[in-house]
């Protein structure tokens, strides 16, 4: 007889449930307008409903909205309160950002967010304009946003490799998925290329641009196809999540369950005890890809089906993990109804279809079937709804070999008998122990309080022992009452019809109540395995979250997987090159070949899996959410217990906190590390600051004194030379200090660019002269198109660029043999930028840096080590970071012809009208 299934509620559900209510009711509610592309309507139709919403007397706030020159749009932002922009100063220019100090200040009841997907201007609070509604959500703020499928992160190579063009700007997945409501804005590709070409998308040249590139149709219809399936996605999780809530109220109001919807077409099969089951799973497999619909596998465990030998409860994990390597979601149940449980999964994950093996045709399946209905009956019985599939038997189909190999298989069966016949002696010898305990009662009690001794053995034999010797007892209790108690006593003869009545009923109860005690203690085993479980996660999560150093996070790591799974753990880090590390104290049976293989290809390998499954240890890569932070390897007591889905569970489980431990462990070690690296950057530049300043007028002195001696008269040759000499190094020696007060200037952040439309002629000009002194006898030839137009720039840094380029080229591009001329400057300007070029004749770049040019213009990094050249190696690097203010880009090559080409580029704009 079966017992009550517990419908109580799971407090740990309901205490999840609250804390998710409290924080939706304290958190703003977010809508996505959510489109294919640019142009199908998303901001007019957040504007449209703003609107609405403001009619209705609700105060809606535009925070930042992005009209694009729409006539249309701009007329819906009319009458709608806008939020003042603030403006951030970037690189000489003013950027416009939204407020989110102001927003938080106002408070309205809707904000207009635009462009979830914007990238904001450095120096903002957040990076992502997502984080900033990240924050306006938390604070109780409502955000109305919009977003198009490309910036999706988990589309990004999809939507790239579909339209040839890579976007830079995405949001997380999770952003559309946590959203409280996602309208989908559609149009079909003819009329936005409708749209694209009567220029309600982009102005006329753009709109002729975007038609030749992402505009194609072919491509905008790929793109409203994954529009349609991400936004349909996100519907189905809605119902999914209004179900589970729905059936946990249900179950808490001991109501009937809610039959299941058909609106993702799930299925779920059920996975038997009998042989075959294999069948019924890549029947359901094949189903599964004919629909293109999600599947799970189930498996339900009755106390029962819990007895039954160790292979037959390995052939059932192997089916399961077969349906888990078809694609499926699998669960191991436990309960005493099997119908009942699989409908409660079905109603959970919404499945409408329901896959099952079809019973078998013994000889006394017809007999048994007139106790009790088949699986389909009672499934049908409880969900007429439900689509039922049978599967049939197929004699042909391969059986599955056993998950686990020979040699690491538990021997608990060979021993089972043994364990077994020790539980049903030991049920005879507390059935004897209660004779002899009451044979000497006999005389004082009446024979039905001896009748309540028998039971009470009875329940102890339950409790203890299990269903079958409890049975045992139950006969062997109703046999010696009969013996020795009753009369004729040392008989088993009869002489009271009435006592076989109370034989029956004896009987009877006896086997009730030990059917009655082992559900229970069946039931108590799930429940303190759970607790296990939990508890396991629970200690782990303690102790990491207080660890500060990775020696303490794989310590407590070790010792609590091995304290939740027998055995031996061990966690394996990599080194400096970012191989693992394997010590000098590991186990011989740890074979460090398959740990290599789950650490660069994060996945599991080893004992229950697919991938060299021979090795005795299970190893399980330790992944971070930025990257692989190592392996965790367990060498399990029981290896069965890893095919167990919900132990599988566990262990993945317990991984990822390890890893997400382990690499909070590192980026606080990383923080440290650029915690003292900025002030050791801080400290140096205060050094050169105040070197460069102290030792600049003293150098400046000296090169006046050395002029003037030089100009004094009479000298001899040797005191002439000597005064030059005196000049020249001096003069080195004061660009020195100089480049290193411009580079601690730059890089404190303090240079602010002063630009205006300058005659590159003259600037070139003025840097030859200022470098005379360096380039000495070298003729300096320039070629300047007599045409070239002003240019906007800084020109008093583009004179130290040029200077330092000249500098250089003087240094190291001086040839053996003397060339006319000894350096070209050259300029010539597209469209978009003006390109500047300095070219030697020299050796040309060092052979070291061929292929990391990029390399010289790093501080203190001179092309050529130990060279008797002086320097600091401080020039490249000034010129780098003043292009860098101007948007710029700076890059050094081989000359053709021989020497070497520094060339950079500044950004130009049409010049301005001259009257």
């Amino acid at each position: 007889m079966a017992i009550p299934t517990d419908s109580r509620p799971d407090p740990d559900a309901l205490l999840a449930q609250l804390r998710e209510d409290d924080l939706s009711f304290m958190r703003g509610k977010l809508r996505i307008y959510f489109g294919a592309s640019a142009g199908v309507g998303k901001t007019y139709a957040m504007l449209s409903a703003a609107q609405r919403a403001q009619q209705a007397g609700q105060n809606v706030l535009v925070g930042v909205v992005e009209t694009h020159g729409r006539k249309e749009t701009m007329a819906l932002q009319a009458d709608l309160k806008l939020l003042p922009l603030r403006k951030v100063p970037h690189r000489g220019q003013i950027l416009l950002e939204l407020d989110i100090d102001s927003a938080l200040t106002a408070k309205p009841d809707i904000l207009l967010v635009d462009e979830l997907a914007h990238t904001n201007a450095p120096g903002s609070r957040h990076p992502k304009r997502w984080q900033d509604v990240q924050e306006l959500l938390d604070a109780g703020i409502n955000v109305w946003t919009a977003l198009n499928v490309q910036h999706l992160e988990s589309l990004n190579g999809t939507v790239g490799a579909i339209t040839g063009v890579r976007v830079n700007e995405t949001v997380p997945d999770t952003v559309l998925d946590s959203a409280d409501e996602v309208v989908l804005v559609d149009v079909t590709a003819d009329e936005l290329l409708s749209r694209l070409k009567a220029g309600k998308v982009y102005i006329a040249q753009q709109a002729e641009r975007a038609s030749q590139n992402f505009f194609r149709k072919g491509n905008l219809i790929a793109l409203r196809e994954i529009a349609l399936r991400r936004t349909a996605e996100h519907v189905g999780d809605d119902v999914r999540t209004y179900r589970t809530l729905h059936t946990q109220r249900t179950l808490n109001s001991h109501a009937s369950g809610t039959p299941a919807w058909n609106t993702s077409g799930a299925i779920l099969v059920c996975v038997g005890p009998q042989e075959g089951a294999e069948h019924a799973v890549r029947s359901a497999a094949r189903l599964a890809g004919q629909l293109n619909v999600r599947w799970h596998a189930a498996y339900v465990e009755t106390p029962t089906l819990q007895r039954r030998p160790a292979h037959e409860r390995d052939r059932t994990l192997t089916v399961l993990k077969l349906a888990e390597e078809l694609g499926a979601s699998t669960a191991v149940l436990t309960g005493d109804d099997v119908a009942q449980a699989l409908m409660a999964h079905a109603q959970t994950l919404n499945c409408a279809s329901l896959v099952i093996g079809r019973p078998d045709k013994s000889r006394w399946s017809f007999v048994r079937r007139m106790f009790q209905p088949t699986i389909t009956r009672q499934l049908a019985t409880l969900a007429p709804t439900v689509d039922l599939v049978e599967v049939g038997a197929s004699e042909s189909v391969r059986k599955l070999p056993s998950a686990l190999p020979r040699q690491v298989q538990d021997d608990s069966e060979e021993n089972a008998w043994i364990e077994n016949w020790s539980r049903y002696a030991t049920a005879a010898g507390a059935c004897l122990l209660t004779t002899l305990l009451a044979f000497p009662l006999a005389q004082l009690f009446d024979l039905a309080n001896i009748v309540m001794l028998f039971l009470l053995c009875v329940v102890l034999v339950a409790v203890k022992l299990g269903r079958g010797p409890s049975m045992l007892a139950a006969v062997l209790s109703v046999a010696a009452f009969d013996f020795f108690f009753v009369q004729p006593r040392f008989s088993f003869a009869v002489s009271d019809v009435q006592y076989l009545l109370t034989f029956g009923v004896m009987l009877v109860v006896g086997l009730l109540i030990g059917q009655l005690t082992a559900n229970l203690r069946f039931a108590a085993q799930v429940s303190a395995t759970r607790e296990r479980r939990a508890q396991a996660l629970f200690e782990l999560t303690r102790h990491l979250s207080g660890a500060l150093l990775t020696s303490q996070v794989v310590e407590s790591a070790e010792t609590l997987v091995s304290r939740s799974f027998g055995g031996d753990a061990r966690v394996l880090l990599p080194d400096a090159n970012d191989q693992l590390s394997f010590g000098t104290h590991l186990p011989e049976s740890l074979d460090t070949s398959v740990a290599d293989w789950a650490f660069c290809n994060g996945q599991r390998a080893g004992v229950a899996t697919a991938t060299l499954p021979g090795s005795q240890w299970h190893f399980v890569p330790l992944q971070a959410p930025m990257r692989i932070r190592g392996v965790l390897a367990l060498l399990p007591a029981k290896p069965r217990w890893l095919l167990i889905p919900e132990q599988m569970q566990q262990l993945e489980t317990l991984a990822r906190q390890i890893a997400i431990a382990l690499e909070r462990v590192h980026y606080v070690d990383v923080a440290q590390a650029a915690v003292v690296q900025m002030e050791s950057e801080r400290l140096r530049n205060t050094l050169l600051a105040a070197m460069s300043h102290d030792i600049r007028t003293p150098l400046t002195a000296l090169v006046g004194q050395a002029e003037v001696l030089a100009a004094s008269t009479p000298l001899t040759q040797d005191q002439l030379s000597s005064a030059q000499s005196i000049g020249q190094e001096a003069r080195e020696l004061s660009t020195l200090v100089t480049n290193m007060l411009e580079m601690a200037r730059l890089e404190s952040g303090q240079v602010e660019l002063r630009k205006d439309w300058q005659s590159v002629e003259e600037v070139v000009g003025s840097a030859i002269r200022y470098a005379r002194h360096a380039l000495g006898t070298l003729v300096v030839r320039t070629e300047l198109p007599d045409d070239l137009p002003l240019v906007e720039f800084d020109a008093s840094l583009i004179e130290r660029v040029l200077v330092n380029l000249l500098e250089n080229a003087a240094k190291y591009g001086a040839g053996s043999v003397p060339s006319e001329p000894a350096i070209i400057v050259s300029a010539s300007i597209t469209p978009t930028m003006l390109v500047v070029t300095v070219r030697d004749f020299g050796p040309g770049l060092p052979m070291n840096v061929k292929g990391k040019e990029d390399e010289l213009f790093a501080k203190f990094t001179r092309g050529h080590n130990e060279s008797s050249t002086r320097g600091f190696g401080l020039g490249l690097a000034i010129c780098k970071a003043i292009i860098d203010a101007h948007l710029g880009k700076i890059t050094a090559a081989q000359a053709a012809g021989g020497g070497a080409e520094f060339t950079f580029t500044l950004p130009r704009n049409p010049p301005p009208e001259t009257r």
